[in-house]
């Protein structure tokens, strides 16, 4: 199985996303795990599905 480029990771607060191409954080912090994002992130979604799918954990923040 090959290395996943973004996996979330436990941080003070909740979750963020760290890519590991780049190695930084990518995104907001998140108060739930953000699993269906990483997937699509990692399955190069288009961009329509990663826009809601921020949004969502955006309001859910909230």
């Amino acid at each position: 199985m090959a290395k996943r480029r973004y996996v979330a990771r436990g941080v003070p607060g909740g979750y963020q996303i760290w890519d590991n191409r780049s190695r930084r954080w990518w995104g907001d912090r998140c108060q739930l795990c953000p699993d269906d994002l990483v997937a699509a992130l990692n399955n190069r979604a288009d961009h329509a599905t990663v826009t809601a799918l921020i949004n969502r954990y955006r309001a859910l923040k909230r």
